[in-house]
C-alpha cells in the first residue's frame, strides 16, 4: 500500500496489519490505518471492499484474526461495542438507531439514563442533552421534543449528539448523508466542521466523491479487502481515485451517448404542464435517448417525474403518448400506458425489503396486470440476469442484498412491465462505484433498445456523462436545455435562474 501526505502529529487510532476472515474467506488483510485528531479520514471502495468489517473490527463488533489496534498509544482489545463505546470510540450507522415516540433526551441516554434517588432524573438528562446540543452549535432542537417530529437531517445530529455522550474521541460515520435530502447535506458538512474544532477523529464512509473530496484531509482506498492507497485528499483528483477504486478512470464509468441517428420519433410530450408544484412544463423525450434532468433541491425535479407517472398528476397542460393525448391520472394508469417510475427512495417506496427477489421482482407485473400475468409469460431468470443481479437465488429476502443489488432489484420490477418510457429519479443513490457502472450501462442498453428515459440525478458529473441532451429546472419551470456534454458551470447558470449560458 502506498502511503504519502501523512501527518507527523501522533494518531489517536492506529490499526496495523489488520486482517479478518469469515468461514474461511479473507475479507481483509494487512490493513493499516491511522485516525489523528480533528481529522476527517475517508474509507472508501466499493461494496465487499471490506470497509464495513473494518470499521466494525474498530467498534468492537468483531476481533481481528491478526494484526493490532492502538488507542492513544497504547494497545487496545475490544471486546464488545460497549468496551470500545467506554474506550471513546463510537459509530453512526447509515440506518438511524432511535426510538420516535421518545424524546431526544431519553433517546441520547437511551439505557445510560441518569439516576436520583432510584428515579430517572430527566432535568440532569434534558440539561446535559441541551449542552451537547448546544456545544455543537445546534440550537433549533429542544431536548424535550419527540424523535419523529424531527427532520431527517435533525435525527442524524441526535444519532451524533448520542454518540458525543458516551465522550467519544472517535467517531465512525457510516453513509451519514445516505438519507438527507440534498439541502439537508450542507447542514451535515458544518457539524462536521465542528466536530473536527473540538479535536474529534472521524473515519468517513460514503460513496459520494464530493463528500470525500470536500470533507476529508485523507483517504484510504480497500480494494477486495486489501488496502490500495492511504494519501492526503489534496494530492488525488476525482479521477486518480476511482481508477483506485475499481481500476478504471472516471470518464470510463459512462457508456457512449447515443447519437442523433440514434435517436427516434418523440415517445413521450409534455405541453403546457402544471400543478400546485410546476408550470408550464414543455419537455420532449425520444425513443432511444437519455435525458437529463438537472436544477436545485426543490426546484420540482422529482415533481415533474412524479406528474409524468401519476403520482402527482399534472392539473392543465397535456400529455401526450407516440403523439397521441392520454390523460395519466394514477401510477396504474401510467404503468397501463408504458411508463415506469424508479423513485429516489429506493428502501421507502421502492423495495419490499421483507419480500424475496422474485416478489419484488414480479410486484408491479402482478399489481398492475393481475396475477396470472405476474407469474407467467415471464423469464425471471433472464430478467434477472439483464441486470446483473448478484444474489443466492430469487428467493432471497431483499433486505440481504448490497444496496447495488437493491437498486437493481427496483429496476427489474419495472423492466419487468416491459416500459416504453422509464422514469428514473436519483438511480445511482447510495451505491457504489462499480455498481453504478452497472447501472449506467444498463440504462444505456435499454436506451439503445427503444426506450425512452428521463433521468434525475443530484451529482453532476453523472447527469452529464449519462445524459444526451440535459433539462434544468428552476422554481418549477424548465429554465432551459443544455445539448450532450455542458460543463457544470452552465448547468448551474441555468440552475440558479440565470438565463446566459455557454453550452460546453
Amino acid at each position: 500500500m502506498v502511503v504519502t501526505g501523512l501527518t507527523d502529529e501522533a494518531p489517536v487510532v492506529r490499526m496495523r496489519g489488520i486482517g479478518k476472515q469469515f468461514l474461511g474467506n479473507a475479507v481483509l488483510r494487512d490493513v493499516d490505518l491511522d485516525l489523528h485528531p480533528g481529522e476527517v479520514h475517508a474509507l472508501v471502495g466499493e461494496n465487499g471492499a471490506g470497509k464495513s468489517t473494518l470499521m466494525k473490527i474498530l467498534a468492537g463488533v468483531h476481533r481481528p484474526d491478526s494484526g493490532s489496534v492502538e488507542l492513544g498509544g497504547s494497545e487496545a482489545t475490544f471486546g464488545s461495542p460497549r468496551e470500545a463505546q467506554a474506550a471513546g470510540i463510537s459509530i453512526v450507522h447509515q440506518e438511524f438507531n432511535l426510538l420516535g415516540d421518545r424524546t431526544v433526551a431519553e433517546n441520547v441516554y437511551l439505557g445510560r439514563e441518569p439516576v436520583r434517588r432510584g428515579q430517572v432524573d430527566r432535568r440532569r438528562m434534558e440539561a446535559d442533552t441541551a449542552e451537547l446540543l448546544d456545544g455543537l452549535g445546534e440550537r433549533g432542537i429542544s431536548p424535550r421534543t419527540p424523535v419523529r417530529r424531527l427532520a431527517v437531517a435533525q435525527r442524524q445530529v441526535v444519532e451524533i449528539v448520542k454518540a458525543l455522550s458516551t465522550d467519544a474521541r472517535v467517531l465512525a460515520m457510516d453513509e451519514p448523508t445516505a438519507a438527507l435530502a440534498d439541502h439537508e447535506v450542507e447542514l451535515l458538512y458544518g457539524l462536521v466542521k465542528r466536530l473536527r474544532q473540538r479535536g474529534i477523529a472521524i473515519l468517513y464512509v460514503s460513496h459520494r466523491l464530493r463528500e470525500v473530496f470536500d470533507l476529508s484531509q485523507r483517504i484510504t482506498v480497500l480494494k477486495d479487502g486489501e488496502p490500495v492507497t492511504s494519501t492526503a485528499t489534496a494530492e488525488l483528483t476525482p479521477d486518480q481515485l476511482v481508477r483506485h477504486m475499481v481500476g478504471r478512470p472516471l470518464d470510463a464509468l459512462f457508456p457512449d451517448r447515443a447519437a442523433e441517428s440514434e435517436t427516434g420519433a418523440v415517445r413521450l410530450a409534455v405541453r403546457g404542464g402544471g400543478n400546485a408544484r410546476l408550470a408550464g412544463i414543455d419537455l420532449e423525450l425520444r425513443a432511444g435517448e437519455i435525458v437529463g434532468l438537472a436544477g436545485l433541491q426543490g426546484a420540482g425535479r422529482s415533481a415533474v417525474a412524479r406528474a409524468i407517472c401519476g403520482v402527482d398528476p399534472f392539473a392543465t397542460g397535456t400529455l401526450e403518448l407516440e403523439g397521441r393525448p392520454v390523460t395519466i391520472g394514477s401510477p396504474r394508469s401510467a404503468i397501463r400506458h408504458g411508463i415506469a417510475f424508479v423513485t429516489e427512495d429506493r428502501k421507502g417506496e421502492g423495495l419490499a425489503l421483507r419480500q424475496s427477489v422474485r416478489d419484488n421482482a414480479l410486484l408491479v407485473r402482478r399489481a398492475a396486470f393481475g396475477r396470472a400475468r405476474g407469474l407467467g409469460a415471464l423469464d425471471l431468470a433472464a430478467l434477472l440476469r439483464s441486470v446483473t443481479l448478484v444474489a443466492r437465488g430469487p428467493g432471497q429476502e431483499v433486505r440481504y442484498l448490497s444496496g447495488g443489488n437493491q437498486q437493481k432489484v427496483v429496476l427489474a420490477k419495472w423492466l419487468a412491465v416491459e416500459p416504453r418510457v422509464l422514469v428514473v429519479d436519483e438511480p445511482t443513490r447510495g451505491i457504489d462505484v462499480g455498481a453504478k457502472k452497472a447501472v449506467y450501462d444498463l440504462l444505456r442498453g435499454l436506451a439503445r433498445g427503444g426506450v425512452a428515459i428521463l433521468m434525475i440525478s443530484s451529482e453532476l458529473p453523472e447527469l452529464i456523462g449519462m445524459s444526451d441532451r440535459v433539462l434544468v429546472m428552476h422554481e418549477g419551470r424548465l429554465a432551459g436545455e443544455l445539448p450532450a456534454g455542458p460543463s457544470e458551470e452552465a448547468v448551474m447558470t441555468l440552475a440558479t435562474g440565470h438565463t446566459t449560458v455557454e453550452a460546453a
